[in-house]
């Protein structure tokens, strides 16, 4: 009985229902799609502050060995002046080498909201299945 009910029902309706149907698909994936990219921001977010945190920590602490290698360099009869920039090189680099670890992994994270994707391959054949 249930099958003769939609049978009975006209091209009109039927398509109606589609529509409806789509529109209802369209705003369930603009919300998946606006979960997932918050949680793809929200992690951008950590490793931004993870970049930010290991640049002062290795700041403050660096500061301090800076003074005491320059002082040593200095007491075992370097120069002053080449002192300062033999320890200022190897701090830069070590500055460096942490700030390209956190833009790498920034670099590898996929953006794109993966799984709102596939769903919406998945309604785009669901809605080519509905047409014929």
């Amino acid at each position: 009985m249930m099958q003769e009910q939609q049978d009975e029902r006209s091209l009109g309706e039927l398509f109606g229902e589609l529509a409806k149907d789509t529109s209802t698909l369209v705003r369930q994936e603009v919300q998946l799609a606006k979960t997932e990219m918050t949680e793809k921001i929200s992690a951008v977010g950590k490793d931004a502050g993870m970049i930010a945190a290991g640049g002062f920590v290795a700041y403050a602490g660096l500061l301090a060995l800076i003074a005491t290698l320059i002082i040593a360099l200095g007491q075992l009869g370097v120069p002053w002046w080449l002192a300062s920039l033999i320890v200022g090189v190897v701090v830069a680099a070590v500055g460096y080498i942490l700030i390209q670890k956190g833009l790498n992994a920034i670099k590898q994270m996929n953006m794109a909201p993966q799984q709102t994707i596939q769903t919406l391959k998945e309604d785009r054949q669901w809605a080519s299945e509905q047409m014929r």
